[in-house]
């Protein structure tokens, strides 16, 4: 989505291998051919062909780093996924921010065609589904690290992950099924006031 952008994908536990330079450059021209195909095309529509004429690259090459379209349409959404939940982290960003709220419902915002062809493919379900999952991973990750929350039991700071997860997601489809007229700084800013509230009567019942 993706520039680097699910019927129902299988669950990932992230954090996939790194990649040389050369192979990466092909899993991205593949990657973005089948999705600017996607927002031609019926995704059924969509031949392995058309994605290796669309990308440049040859078919020996395409098996050798996927089984079919889905395993390439798979990985390029994790790739996708676990670069930006885990923005904050690798920037190590002075902030109170446990997610790139902004970032992630702009980049969204400029893809309105895209979420239009996962709903037609019958994908956009599984693409929350795993997205739910990587933001909580980085989430919890990131509250672990904050001076304010890393006091937190464990199993709170979790807990609360997968909830503040949840919740930026719900956010985002009610801004954008309302015209996303706020702007996305202003998203990040009502989300993180939510957070912290939350955080906030945690510490106080955890201290009681």
């Amino acid at each position: 989505m993706m520039n680097k952008t699910v019927t129902n994908v299988p669950k990932s536990n992230g954090h996939k291998p790194k990649l040389d330079r050369r192979v990466r450059r092909t899993r991205d021209a593949l990657g973005d051919a089948l999705l600017a195909l996607m927002q031609e095309r019926p995704f059924d529509e969509i031949t392995v062909q058309h994605v290796l004429d669309r990308a440049g690259v040859g078919r020996s090459t395409f098996y050798t780093h996927y089984r079919d379209k889905d395993d390439l349409f798979l990985s390029d959404v994790e790739d996708f996924l676990e670069n930006m939940s885990t923005r904050l982290l690798r920037t190590h960003e002075a902030s109170k921010r446990v997610a790139p709220v902004r970032e992630f419902f702009a980049h969204v915002s400029e893809m309105r065609s895209l979420q239009r062809a996962l709903i037609a493919a019958d994908k956009y379900r599984g693409f929350l589904e795993l997205c739910e999952g990587y933001f909580a991973r980085a989430i919890d990750q990131r509250l672990g690290e904050l001076p304010i929350s890393r006091t937190l039991p464990r199993a709170t700071r979790t807990a609360s992950a997968h909830a503040f997860s949840g919740a930026m997601l719900s956010l985002m489809s009610w801004w954008l099924d309302h015209g996303a007229l706020a702007s996305a700084d202003q998203m990040d800013e009502l989300f993180h006031r939510v957070v912290w509230s939350g955080v906030g009567t945690h510490r106080s019942l955890h201290r009681a």
